[in-house]
């Protein structure tokens, strides 16, 4: 098959781009230029520059493409500039979903985030489940609006999508949120584990990545949504795991979550006035949103699209080994520059 991939670059995206190459498939990625595209070449895609705004020249790039796999976001739980998610999530959105139409490919696969349906009242929630009254990030708020926009668009216009929503995604090459979070705490730059009783899905990389491509390939998935999420741990479990998975200790203080809440507010402050990050990456968009976590059951995923979940501790362990190959990496590299 001939398939364009936006967001090739990114954490899932790499993932997907090397299983469909696995698979013989021929690969059109669209890059920013300043992209690194490396890993991409090195699988043969063929690499199109072009804006996501741009929907004439994703048209011209879709053009004799079978499917789409639109991967490409804005994820952050905070940012200096929060009019980007708008710009990024949605109408990024709706361009690559016009250009589709306008291709005439056969099947689009949308990564969406489990963040859009906030917190559902059943425990654990399903596709079946009416989301909450509202999501707790921007992020959130941003990608509910894309979500809302493709399903308006399959319904009106015959838009041929699967639309995924994953939880929290584990391996190696995540330097996201989650990822900061298990590179600090593994590192003893996190003081205590935070909302101990909230439960969050978990899912490994390469699961969405599989998920994706079965979607793309199922005769009759068109319309339909999953959500994608194999173990569900709660906040204290989660990092007895990454630490376990690590080889460190977990972390002896024991904050209450209105303390966390509270310190989140006042990074968040900072933030705004300085600029940069919050520490840990905990603002207030992070801290609601792992206070109220998102409890789901992603079976129907793995049973109908024929794919099974790989165990939470495998996919710690593997981001934890990249994730000490790149720091051997940095230091080799400084040492290199002290020798010069």
């Amino acid at each position: 098959m001939n398939v364009f991939i936006t967001g090739g670059t990114g954490f899932i995206g790499q993932h997907l781009a090397r299983r469909l190459a696995a698979e013989g498939h021929r690969l059109i990625c669209l890059a920013r230029p300043n992209s690194r595209t490396a890993e991409l070449r090195a699988l043969g895609a063929e690499i199109v520059t072009a804006k996501l705004h741009d929907r004439a020249a994703l048209a011209r790039a879709m053009q004799g493409c079978d499917w789409v796999f639109h991967l490409a976001n804005l994820y952050a739980m905070w940012h200096p500039r929060p009019q980007e998610f708008q710009q990024t999530n949605v109408k990024g959105t709706r361009c690559v979903m016009e250009a589709a139409l306008e291709a005439g490919v056969s099947r689009i696969v949308y990564l969406s985030t489990v963040a859009v349906l906030g917190k559902p009242a059943d425990r654990p929630f399903t596709e079946e489940s009416q989301p909450g009254p509202r999501q707790f990030s921007a992020y959130g708020r941003s990608k509910a609006a894309g979500d809302q926009l493709v399903q308006q668009m399959q319904r009106e216009r015959g838009l041929p999508v699967v639309t995924l929503y994953p939880g929290i995604v584990l391996g190696p090459g995540d330097d996201k949120p989650s990822g900061i979070y298990i590179q600090d705490l593994i590192r003893g730059r996190v003081p205590t584990p935070i909302f101990r009783r909230s439960v969050v899905t978990y899912a490994a990389v390469q699961d969405v990545a599989e998920a994706a491509l079965r979607a793309a390939e199922h005769p009759e998935a068109t319309g339909k949504r999953y959500l994608i999420g194999g173990e569900r741990l709660n906040g204290m479990e989660y990092v007895r795991q990454i630490c376990a998975a690590a080889g460190v200790r977990v972390p002896w203080m024991r904050l209450p979550d209105f303390f966390v809440i509270a310190a989140a507010y006042f990074f968040t402050l900072r933030s705004n006035l300085t600029g940069t990050p919050p520490p840990w990456g905990l603002s207030i968009d992070a801290a609601w949103t792992l206070y109220h976590g998102f409890d789901f059951d992603g079976s129907r995923a793995a049973r109908e699209l024929g794919f099974s979940y790989t165990p939470v501790r495998q996919a710690l362990v593997e981001a934890v080994a990249w994730y000490r190959e790149r720091w051997g990496e940095k230091n080799n590299h400084r040492d290199t520059e002290k020798r010069r």
